[in-house]
């Protein structure tokens, strides 16, 4: 039997000695971290306390200033001046509490209870926020792939049709479920666009208990090849979104957790000739295809529920989108239209100040 090389053990000693030095230094990193968290908690359970007074005091003082009293001239700047401060403040209260922790909304609540989903540093919303556009663009290149496939694809089955259904319900599940904590966060995601996809889940749920029969197959190919072009149509968006959002916040015209989203906006007006009559067309689709389930309701073989639903979602999708761009459009131009007149105006007083 071999004699046991001491050498070798006293140098495993003495390794072992190191690392336990090591794992002593970090017990008391590891208490020292744990007493900042409670530190850092209690500040900002102070710090969102005095927002709160500040708050209700600075109402208090702005009502009383609302009060229908005669004031001299020099009192009735002070008053200005104080109501001006209170709203540079509110404005300031409102940067306080991008890092403090946000109370979740109803819907959050509902999914995931009381978890506290506030990102307090800069650089993880701004990860967070990445992700989530990643994995936006991620999901619809998938789903275009898959909708090419189910096209061209020689055989049709429904079990395959039900697992592209629900790979819709879990993305668009997903997705509010990741706007929501965005907005938690700071992104100012609101509208249309959010209820948007609440319908579509919805849409997509009844899509994947429509039973099979003569209905759902004569619907089934209008639907895919309306699913691929809103592939194509999102992921053109996601470019040209991103390419605007990026010189918008270069130039600190949008806040960082500006996102892109479904539709049409008001800073998306640069190259906008270019988008338009692709998102018109997806919303004419959307009125084709509840025209098509509405015919195909009043046939006397369709006896599924989900038929006259669907037809409806379609509906309300097409016009809550037609409706939104169109205003967008619209409201873009008054603006545009007000700022040529109102520098025109200037001008023309200019001129006649000149000619006096």
């Amino acid at each position: 039997m071999a004699a046991p090389d001491l050498r070798r053990v006293e140098s495993v000693h003495d390794e072992f000695n190191e690392l336990d030095e090591e794992y002593k230094k970090l017990q008391s990193l590891h208490a020292t971290y744990l007493e900042k968290i409670k530190a850092v908690k209690a500040l900002q359970d102070q710090c969102t306390g005095l927002i709160s007074k500040q708050r209700y005091r600075m109402k208090k003082i702005a009502e009383s200033l609302s009060t229908q009293v005669e004031l001299t001239e020099s009192e009735l700047k002070r008053k200005t001046a104080i109501l001006d401060e209170i709203a540079e403040k509110k404005q300031q209260f409102r940067s306080m509490e991008e890092f403090l922790p946000h109370k979740n909304g109803v819907y959050l609540n509902i999914i995931l209870g009381q978890v506290n989903v506030s990102l307090l540093s800069k650089a993880d919303r701004l990860n967070y926020k990445q992700n989530y556009e990643n994995f936006k663009l991620v999901l619809n290149i998938i789903t275009f792939i898959l909708s090419c496939i189910l096209l061209v694809a020689p055989f049709k089955f429904r079990m395959i049709d039900a697992a592209y259904h629900f790979l819709f319900v879990w993305y668009y599940c997903t997705l509010t479920i990741r706007e929501h904590i965005l907005k938690v966060n700071g992104s100012k995601i609101k509208g249309w666009w959010m209820l948007h996809h609440f319908i579509t889940t919805l849409a997509a749920g009844i899509f994947l208990v429509w039973p099979e029969g003569a209905s759902y197959w004569s619907f089934r190919s209008q639907f895919v090849i309306f699913c691929t072009y809103l592939s194509v149509v999102q992921v053109v968006m996601f470019y040209y979104q991103s390419g605007i959002l990026y010189r918008l916040r270069a130039l600190g015209l949008r806040n960082d957790m500006d996102i892109t989203l479904e539709g049409f906006h008001s800073w998306m007006f640069r190259g906008f000739s270019f988008l338009l009559p692709f998102l018109f067309f997806g919303y004419t689709f959307q009125f084709y295809n509840s025209y098509t389930l509405y015919k195909l309701w009043l046939t006397p073989e369709c006896t599924e529920w989900q038929v006259p639903f669907l037809s409806a979602i379609f509906l309300l999708l097409g016009s809550g989108n037609t409706w939104t761009t169109l205003l967008v459009v619209k409201n873009r131009y008054l603006s545009k239209f007000s700022d040529f007149f109102a520098r025109n105006q200037y001008r023309l007083d200019v001129t006649k100040t000149k000619d006096i």
